[in-house]
C-alpha cells in the first residue's frame, strides 16, 4: 500500500512523539499516527508520501529479519523515516456501502490506525510484520 497522506489539524504532542492524523489522497484512507518528532519532525498541512511493505527488498523478496549490509539497493534508500512492527488488530465497521476496515500496527510501541476501504486493505494479514516508510513531499 502507498499513497500520499496529508497531516491534518488533529495532532495531539508529547515530549518526544506527536500523534498525527492524515488523510490520504488516493486511497481515501484515514491514518493516525505515533512519530518520533524529535527524529523526524512533522508539520501539519504537509504532504507525506507513505509505503507499508512487508519487504524492503525492491524485487520483493521476502524479509528474512536479518540485516545484509552487502545488498545494494533498498526501498528504504527513498524515504526519511522508516519503522517496523506487526499488525496486531483488524476491525470491521458498519456494513454494506458503509462497510470500513481498520488496521491496528504497532511499531515497537509507537501505533499506527489505518481506516477505509476494506478493498484497500485485502492484501494485509494479521501477525504480518510491516515496514512503514515516509518522505515529506516538496
Amino acid at each position: 500500500m502507498e499513497d500520499i497522506f496529508i497531516v491534518g489539524s488533529g495532532c495531539k504532542n508529547f515530549d518526544k512523539v506527536s500523534r498525527i492524523e492524515a488523510r490520504s489522497e488516493r486511497l481515501e484512507l484515514f491514518m493516525q499516527l505515533d512519530v518520533n518528532t524529535e527524529v523526524y519532525p512533522i508539520k501539519q498541512e504537509e504532504r507525506y508520501a507513505v509505503k507499508l511493505t512487508t519487504t524492503l527488498d525492491p524485487d520483493g523478496t521476502p524479509d528474512t529479519g536479518y540485516y545484509n549490509p552487502i545488498k545494494p539497493g533498498s526501498i528504504a534508500d527513498n524515504f526519511d523515516y522508516i519503522m517496523h512492527g506487526k499488525l496486531y488488530k483488524i476491525l470491521d465497521e458498519g456494513s454494506g456501502a458503509s462497510r470500513k476496515v481498520e488496521m491496528l500496527l504497532s511499531f515497537g510501541g509507537l501505533l499506527m490506525s489505518l481506516k477505509g476501504n476494506p478493498e484497500c486493505v485485502t492484501d494485509f494479514q494479521l501477525d504480518q510484520k510491516y515496514f512503514l516508510c515516509m518522505r515529506k513531499l516538496v
